[in-house]
């Protein structure tokens, strides 16, 4: 009977994304709209897959308990509605509240899993309970922020659709992420609908009542599921459309702008002590390095200092940008993710070489590598999961790999390798 029901799902929602007005819209046909959807489902149950049978070995236990939650809170709704939806702001911490950042005894900690249980016990009221099911009703609301970053994407790139579609839904640690179930595939469908209606209302020039309760809604989401990400997000929002005001001088208001960002970083303390932000990044790192797990490495501890920030900046991009190395690989996960870095890496060196010049709107560009990069740069400052690590850093790859895959400049690289070919036949 469940796979039936499995079936039905499938075929139901495989329709349903060739009627939904926004994916229409998006130029792609039902045929790819379909291959797309269906491939999401296929990283989900894989996902699930290796949660169960590879969990103490790849650290990906965290899908089933979030599973096994979301059916207690179904049943809990049918049995208690009012502790159902009192417990998600149940407090148990003398502090809670006020430990915004720490992953200690704090309040918002908690939220962003019990909120994610919430969300999965909905799915449980017409899956039934279902693993596999859920991931398809995962599948198709986590699709709406990929669809979503291919509108804008091709906007900036126009005539480079292949590039778009390949770095908006195939690159492999992105639509595995973000297809389980976990938080990562809500999370960037927020940030991507932010993106996507801060994009079009600068260009249409109108930001009417919808636009901005979508924007809103957005940025409460991301604010629940992870809020240190907010402090990274919102900043680069607002530099966006200030330089897209400005846009003969857009590089030099990103420069300014987060120059004037790193200051405050360091000097809010002075204003509060509530805003230590340099101790809050330091004591993240130090809630990681307490965790256990097989794919820990070592780091340099952090201090609360600008000396300490800028001396470990090579150690952060080199854990949120190069690693894993072939000598991190303990397993399929892993290898999949060595594999994926270093020919994403190689293909930057290729972008370096031939690159061509049409970018339409470079605030958007500068907007989508200023946040990566700070992004990453939190992570590596944070966080020693190698793990961990790939899991978070899916969510800027496509802000990262779509202008640089549609920037590169294919015909020049194509008629490099084939003039080597010929090279190389005439002399042997």
């Amino acid at each position: 009977m469940e796979y039936l029901l499995f079936a039905a799902y499938l075929i139901f929602f495989t329709w349903v994304v060739t009627r939904v007005k926004f994916f229409i819209r998006s130029g792609l046909t039902d045929s790819q709209l379909i291959i797309i959807f269906l491939l999401k489902v296929m990283a989900g149950i894989f996902y699930g897959w290796i949660g169960l049978y590879y969990s103490n070995i790849a650290q990906m236990v965290d899908t089933w308990s979030f599973h096994y939650s979301g059916i207690h809170e179904y049943h809990l709704l049918q049995t208690n509605p009012h502790e159902y939806f009192a417990n998600l702001f149940y407090n148990p911490y003398d502090d809670g509240f006020l430990k915004f950042f720490s992953s200690d005894n704090s309040f918002w900690n908690d939220l962003k899993g019990n909120f994610f249980i919430k969300i999965l016990s909905i799915f449980n009221l017409v899956s039934f309970g279902n693993y596999y099911i859920n991931v398809i009703l995962y599948s198709f609301f986590s699709l709406f922020g990929p669809v979503a970053i291919y509108r804008v994407m091709m906007d900036v790139f126009p005539g480079k659709k292949i590039q778009v579609i390949l770095a908006s839904f195939l690159l492999p640690s992105f639509i595995y992420w973000t297809s389980g179930i976990h938080k990562d595939g809500l999370l960037f469908t927020c940030i991507a609908l932010v993106v996507y209606h801060v994009y079009f209302g600068l260009k249409e020039n109108s930001f009417r009542l919808p636009r901005i309760l979508a924007i809103t809604g957005a940025l409460v989401l991301i604010l629940i599921l992870r809020n240190f990400l907010l402090m990274l997000f919102v900043p680069a929002v607002i530099t966006w459309i200030i330089a897209y005001r400005k846009p003969k001088k857009a590089l030099a208001v990103f420069v300014i702008a987060y120059l004037l960002l790193a200051v405050l970083f360091f000097t809010a303390r002075y204003i509060h002590p509530n805003f230590d932000f340099p101790q809050a990044v330091v004591n993240k790192q130090t809630e990681f390095m307490k965790l256990a797990g097989g794919s820990a490495v070592p780091m340099k501890k952090l201090h609360p200092t600008v000396t300490s920030f800028v001396a470990n900046i090579p150690q952060a991009f080199n854990l949120s940008v190069l690693r894993p190395y072939p000598s991190d690989v303990k397993h399929l996960l892993s290898l999949a993710a060595a594999v994926e870095i270093n020919f994403l890496l190689l293909l930057f060196l290729v972008f370096l070489f031939w690159r061509s010049n049409g970018i339409r709107s470079k605030s958007f560009v500068y907007f989508c590598l200023f946040f990566s990069f700070s992004f990453l740069l939190s992570i590596g400052y944070t966080v020693n999961f190698l793990g961990a690590i790939v899991r978070y850093r899916s969510l800027v790859f496509p802000f990262l790999f779509i202008p640089m895959f549609c920037e590169i400049d294919w015909k020049r690289v194509y008629g490099f390798l084939l003039n080597n070919i010929k090279n190389k036949n005439n002399i042997e």
